[in-house]
């Protein structure tokens, strides 16, 4: 397998992406962008973009807040999240910048292109569902935030979409949940949704035993939800 560090550019921002696939095949192949959640990019979205290179993507591990600029999972990252929860305008240019830097990687093929995303990353694959990005062929949200961009009229979504989602996560109400079953409805997308029962936020996050705070890991959920997003790329990314 080969792994990089490759520097993109948001503007006059470098980005750090951390790229990995398989390097005994030789031709272009689908791209499984992999979107952190609230702390930045980590180990946990590094070893995601390893085990989608295993799976014959390339795993492409994006970098939203900027080279070098990280939190702690367990800490208090608002500084870092709420400038783009406020901006989502600028979350969409943040995404758009990695997508066509993911493009222009010699082992991609840039008509096919998938993105996942944990936590706040699940909220940014929405997003570029949203954006309706030519070439972004599927997106899987990981107990994600739900929250709609308010950005004007929303154009037809062409992605699809698969929301994979703790049903008592309190990030994600069930309110929360079919308003964005309404509003993805109306942008006429392909989207499905699991709901896991007894299953809060942050279920994919092993070692993460903070019921307080709405965070445990659900290592059934885990598994479950890799499986679905599996299924889900063999489908969209053939």
């Amino acid at each position: 397998m080969n792994t990089q560090y490759l520097d993109y550019t948001d503007g006059e921002l470098t980005c750090e992406a951390y790229v990995a696939y398989d390097e005994s095949q030789t031709s272009k192949r689908p791209c499984v962008l992999v979107s952190h959640q609230w702390s930045g990019q980590s180990d946990a979205e590094r070893k995601k973009a390893e085990r989608l290179a295993q799976l014959g993507y390339v795993g492409f591990a994006i970098d939203i807040y900027g080279k070098g600029v990280r939190g702690d999972l367990l800490d208090d990252n608002s500084k870092l999240i709420h400038p783009f929860l406020d901006d989502r305008a600028m979350l969409r240019r943040r995404i758009i910048a990695a997508l066509a830097e993911a493009k222009k990687h010699p082992m991609v093929d840039p008509d096919r292109i998938g993105a996942i995303g944990y936590c706040f990353g699940g909220l940014c694959v929405l997003d570029l569902a949203r954006s309706a990005a030519p070439g972004v062929k599927g997106v899987v949200s990981f107990h994600g935030v739900l929250h709609p961009p308010n950005l004007g009229e929303q154009a037809p979504i062409t992605a699809k979409v698969l929301i994979l989602h703790g049903y008592d996560d309190p990030l994600a109400t069930p309110e929360h949940v079919l308003a964005i079953a309404r509003e993805f409805t109306e942008a006429k997308a392909d989207w499905q949704l699991h709901a896991y029962g007894q299953t809060t936020h942050a279920f994919t996050a092993s070692g993460v035993n903070l019921p307080e705070r709405g965070l445990v890991y659900n290592a059934a959920a885990d598994q479950r939800s890799w499986i679905a997003m599996k299924n889900f790329f063999e489908e969209v990314l053939a």
